[in-house]
């Protein structure tokens, strides 16, 4: 691996000797004990590669500013919450830059978990519109082994979980075939699979289908963004079949949960018992090219990038007479959970 990129540590290292227990981060392997604090869905970057090549620099990407910037971001993100790690759920199809992602964990001592999969709410790329579904799952099922077993983009960097997507649109043709072959793909490694979905039409309920269908674990998976969901029902069907769920947009309200209902639903759910099946994060980013920083900040909130859950959700969940031995399960244990299976 080149220089640049490498963030060994003694954690890694020693994790390296046991891969059981172990994690693949973007600085090798690490310990699912040395996890930390975890935040279980943060992107840094998500920009377009194909304009990027065709047009360097546009739509204000700039790498040097960027990855200082970033840098900047999660140092003191790591001073003054105590979180160590995050997992980056950004794969082709998104927007990965992964060796720009490198040089942020190397530069401010954060564990970053980089995926493999693909993101689309609709259709595959063109070069990939014409061959049997079959075919076309073998093809994406190898490439995602190869980043978990090889490593991505000629880095020797592996990912350490599976990514894939459902949004309102539903199941498409495309999007089964996305759905199967990272079921697939998890199944030949072993490695987790976390989802993007769009709550407020349950679609994490169809990709428990198909996972099931693919002969998938369910307790290997985190369900995304139900938080923006107000049914108990639908995050409960989800958790009693296995899943564990992500409250993984903290801070971003919806037209059917405004923060404080998500306060209340994720206080009601671990009355209910669900504490170890729930996991934290924000979805927020550091750079994307599809909205510019205020944008984002409008629609994130004033605590943008990555603070909010210390400094809004967890004193919310406090007042409504959450214990930090919950909390810690959340932000601890269930992602050390989801990664020692």
């Amino acid at each position: 691996m080149n220089t640049e990129v490498s963030q060994t540590t003694a954690a890694t290292t020693a994790a390296g000797k046991d891969r059981r227990n172990t994690v693949d981060t973007i600085g090798g392997p690490l310990a699912t004990t040395s996890l930390g604090k975890t935040y279980m869905h943060e992107h840094i970057f998500i920009v377009n590669p194909e304009m990027q090549y065709h047009w360097p620099g546009c739509l204000g990407w700039d790498e040097e500013r960027e990855v200082a910037r970033a840098i900047e971001i999660f140092k003191a993100l790591r001073a003054e919450t105590g979180v160590s790690t995050i997992l980056d759920p950004t794969v082709a199809g998104l927007g990965r830059h992964l060796k720009a992602m490198a040089r942020v964990a190397a530069g401010s001592g954060i564990n970053v978990i980089a995926a493999t999969g693909w993101y689309t709410f609709n259709e595959l790329a063109f070069n990939l519109h014409f061959r049997p579904a079959e075919q076309t799952i073998r093809i994406l099922e190898n490439l995602f082994v190869a980043d978990i077993e090889v490593g991505m983009e000629g880095t020797g960097i592996r990912a350490g979980v599976l990514k894939c997507c459902t949004d309102a649109q539903g199941v498409t043709p495309h999007v089964e075939i996305i759905l199967r072959a990272v079921a697939r793909a998890s199944l030949r490694t072993g490695k987790p699979i976390t989802t993007h979905t769009d709550a407020t039409t349950e679609r994490g309920l169809e990709q428990q289908r198909i996972f099931l269908e693919e002969g998938v674990d369910l307790s290997r998976v985190v369900i995304g963004h139900t938080n923006q969901s107000n049914s108990l029902d639908y995050m409960r069907k989800l958790m009693d079949a296995g899943s564990f769920i992500g409250f993984d947009r903290c801070g971003v309200a919806g037209p059917h949960a405004p923060r404080a209902v998500q306060l209340d639903n994720l206080t009601e759910l671990i009355r209910a018992g669900y504490a170890d099946r729930i996991v934290l994060s924000h979805d927020n980013m550091v750079f994307m090219d599809a909205m510019d920083v205020d944008q984002l900040t409008t629609l994130a909130g004033p605590e943008f990038p990555y603070h909010y859950i210390h400094r809004g959700f967890l004193p919310g969940l406090r007042e409504r007479g959450v214990s930090e031995e919950t909390i810690d399960r959340m932000l601890v244990g269930n992602p050390r959970e989801y990664f020692s299976r």
